[in-house]
């Protein structure tokens, strides 16, 4: 198998929160440094490419989250029908995750972590017809921890990616503007028992060096990106790293906008650095509040309270940045007054702007190797592993709450059809919460309102 000709190393994305993907930008730079001259497919934005798959000797397909591996399931299979004499690597958060359940259904290898030099190596040692094991990467037989070392960065390449006109944009005051992706970290220091990062990285991250980083932005710059979104799973586990990014950044491109995640923790702790982001072009941060439950904070391990997001809020407030806060609006210990309390505090607090509707059906995911998998307080409502949808099943202890999110589910999936105002899609939902019949009629927020920035891909999981 001979792995140097132009194609025969393809690399697929399946979805990536509507961005052009960091999961093939960063590998295929690494292969290109190698020696080889690989291609790539975005499945989320452009049609499955047969010709490609046939000429493709090597394929990986990218799964960092939830929504891309059961995608990428099935265009494995797809893969298959096209070309079954490829091999067939899953890489990225879900592969190592779900490794025994790929390998049984049509991958020939996984990689989990810091996935880069292992993919490499792979291809390597199948391009010199080599069956030895290689670092971090899982085989049949072949048992393999996630690779978690520090890298040698490439810069990420982008030439073979369909362009950013074709990804999520920057929608402020009506008007959309076209946004890249950069990350300047990966992994996480902490260890929220819902998040499926924990399990592979435990509790470790890795900065990306500073000049792999703006020389990324320049390219998306170069190539219409207006926006930056920071895809860190927390952009403040580094803090300083983050920072100066952001003033390099902002000394080149001043007009350049940006975004990015981070923890309520990081952003109490860092507050004195949230003017600074907002003068240096932050239009918005995102925070895995996902509840206000004290108990259901304290069962996924979020380390902050109702009072640190209300603290967190007022942070933001006053250095000019909206907070756009995510939620799981659904888990086995969520009470129907929990999830009013939610919306009615998201109403009180003028932040029906700063929630997508969709946050609000967000139900909770258990995968496999999840921290919350064997937690005491799952125990009693976890069922068995649906292998297929990469999550174990679980039951609410008051039938109300599983009706409750199959009819917010459906109200707004209609909703966005029928790109309903988001405002009375809120109100929508609150009086369905409050067990009435859920009107078209009673948004007090007018339709021409200064509406908070987002990007316009609203999707989280």
């Amino acid at each position: 198998m001979k792995l140097t000709s132009t194609g025969s190393v393809l690399l697929i994305s399946c979805y990536e929160l509507g961005h052009q993907p960091m999961g093939v930008a960063l590998p295929l730079g690494f292969l290109e440094r190698a020696g080889f001259t690989p291609d790539a497919m975005d499945i989320a934005v452009e049609d499955f490419d047969e010709q490609k798959v046939a000429a493709a000797s090597f394929i990986g397909i990218s799964v960092p989250m939830h929504t891309a591996m059961r995608l990428g399931v099935r265009v494995a299979d797809r893969i298959r029908k096209v070309n079954p004499s490829c091999h067939v690597c899953f890489y990225g958060l879900y592969a190592a995750l779900n490794s025994e359940y790929l390998l049984d259904h049509g991958a020939d290898s996984c990689i989990g972590g810091e996935y880069e030099e292992p993919l490499v190596s792979l291809v390597e040692a199948l391009d010199a017809q080599s069956d030895a094991a290689v670092a971090g990467v899982i085989q049949r037989d072949r048992p393999a921890a996630p690779f978690l070392h520090r890298l040698e960065f490439a810069p990420p390449s982008r030439s073979a990616l369909p362009t950013l006109d074709k990804y999520a944009h920057l929608e402020q005051n009506g008007v959309c503007r076209p946004a890249g992706y950069v990350e300047a970290s990966r992994g996480c220091l902490h260890l929220c028992t819902h998040c499926p990062i924990p399990p592979v990285y435990g509790g470790r991250f890795f900065a990306i060096p500073q000049d792999i980083v703006l020389n990324d932005i320049r390219q998306q710059v170069f190539n219409g990106a207006t926006h930056i979104t920071f895809g860190d799973p927390d952009f403040l586990n580094g803090p300083k790293h983050s920072l100066n990014v952001v003033r390099a950044m902002h000394e080149e491109f001043p007009e350049l906008t940006f975004d990015f995640t981070a923890k309520i923790e990081h952003l109490l702790k860092r507050g004195q650095d949230l003017p600074e982001f907002g003068k240096c072009g932050c239009m918005f941060i995102i925070s895995a509040v996902e509840s206000l439950s004290e108990k259901v904070l304290g069962i996924l391990a979020k380390e902050h309270t109702r009072d640190d997001f209300r603290a967190a809020l007022e942070f933001c407030k006053v250095a000019g940045i909206p907070l756009r806060p995510t939620w799981v609006a659904f888990t086995p210990w969520t009470t129907i007054d929990d999830y009013l309390e939610m919306l009615e505090f998201v109403e009180s607090n003028g932040l029906i702007d700063h929630v997508d509707p969709v946050q609000f059906t967000i139900r909770l995911l258990i995968p496999p190797g999840s921290l919350l998998a064997d937690h005491p307080a799952t125990r009693p409502y976890r069922g068995e592993l649906d292998e297929a949808a990469f999550t174990f099943r679980w039951d609410h202890p008051d039938p109300r709450m599983d009706q409750l999110h199959k009819d917010v589910s459906k109200l707004v999936a209609e909703a966005v059809e029928a790109e309903e105002d988001s405002g009375v899609t809120f109100y929508r939902l609150l009086e369905l919460a409050r067990g009435q019949q859920p009107m078209s009629t009673v948004c007090s927020l007018t339709p021409d309102r200064r509406r908070a920035p987002r990007l316009t891909e609203s999707w989280f999981c």
